[in-house]
């Protein structure tokens, strides 16, 4: 069985916890412990999770915060569906089949 993982980002959830609702309000304080990222980095960093993230800034966020980088980055398992095979050996789709029509095939006249 093959296991899927994800992370769960809690960036937002432990600002808030600091009474810090504005993306902005990071800013400064991520330039005054040497990080220096425009307004719109920070924003995508609160909103969404980073692909990539250096230990300067991951640092500089825990001490913000005064959190652990497991308090920051949840890993956690993400439940695949794996489909079933049918009595027939192939695999159940999720989709329904499309409706079957039945056809009469006609040879032309003459032949």
């Amino acid at each position: 069985m093959k296991k899927n993982m994800s992370i769960r980002w809690n960036l937002r959830k432990l600002m808030a916890a600091r009474d810090l609702f504005q993306t902005s309000d990071l800013v400064p304080l991520l330039a005054e412990r040497g990080v220096h990222l425009s307004r719109e980095q920070v924003y995508r960093l609160v909103a969404q999770p980073p692909q990539r993230l250096s230990m300067d800034t991951l640092a500089a966020l825990c001490d913000i915060l005064a959190v652990t980088p497991n308090d920051l980055i949840e890993v956690v398992e993400v439940k695949a569906q794996v489909a079933k095979p049918t009595a027939s050996g192939e695999t159940a789709s999720s989709e329904p089949a499309p409706p079957t029509r039945r056809t009469r095939v006609r040879r032309p006249e003459g032949l």
